[in-house]
């Protein structure tokens, strides 16, 4: 990829996140079977808190790059999980997007001040956690030096954006939560299993993706 074509990807990027997003039509693709609308809806008894993660692209190898992360083993819901970088909003954050570029730093060592941010995806509710959260897009120019977070880091996974078209790469796999079984579709990047939440926001933007890259090949 050149870095003529790199720039023509990110400004019709740019352009197609300000336009109405497919959200849940492109999402589901890649959400655990059978399909519980519940998943996607938030108990009005128990409001969800807010969170925010960052889906970075940089070029490396010719190619568009995203940063994955897979999270240490602990107690919690995300355990041992692949995710992008992103956390609860806090107090000292401006919003969602000032959230997602400050977990950016703290979690992969990337300062904010040198991602461009390019919009937002669909909000996501994450049933299993009680969070709804909004996935941002920034872009670097350059590959990041990535330094991951002693303790909320176990491994930076780089994930070539052409891993979302290959077919070989998509998969499911079954999954018991009793007394529930379910049967979750799910990429294979590096040999982990990115699923659930992650899954779904990869899909919403391969998605995208599809339409930018036809569009640059007319």
């Amino acid at each position: 990829m050149s870095n003529q074509y790199f720039e023509s990807f990110v400004s019709e990027l740019r352009d197609r996140l300000k336009e109405p997003l497919p959200g849940r039509t492109a999402q589901i693709r890649m959400a655990p079977k059978p399909i519980d609308e519940n998943r996607f809806r938030e108990n009005p008894m128990r409001p969800a808190r807010l969170g925010g993660v960052m889906i970075l692209l940089y070029p490396d190898r010719g190619g568009v790059h995203i940063p994955l992360m897979k999270r240490p083993e602990y107690d919690g819901a995300h355990s041992g999980q692949v995710s992008f970088p992103g956390g609860k909003l806090e107090d000292v954050d401006t919003d969602l997007v000032d959230t997602a570029l400050r977990e950016t730093h703290e979690e992969i060592g990337v300062p904010k001040d040198n991602v461009e941010v390019l919009g937002s995806l669909s909000e996501l509710f994450i049933i299993a956690s009680n969070f709804k959260v909004l996935p941002t897009i920034g872009v670097v120019r350059n590959k990041p030096n990535f330094i991951p977070d002693p303790i909320e880091v176990a491994d930076v996974l780089p994930m070539p954006l052409a891993a979302l078209k290959d077919p070989a790469l998509r998969k499911v796999k079954e999954m018991k939560f009793p007394p529930y079984t379910i049967q979750s579709p799910y990429f294979d990047i590096h040999g982990e299993v990115v699923w659930g939440a992650t899954a779904m926001m990869l899909s919403e933007f391969s998605y995208v993706v599809d339409e930018i890259e036809a569009k640059l090949q007319l």
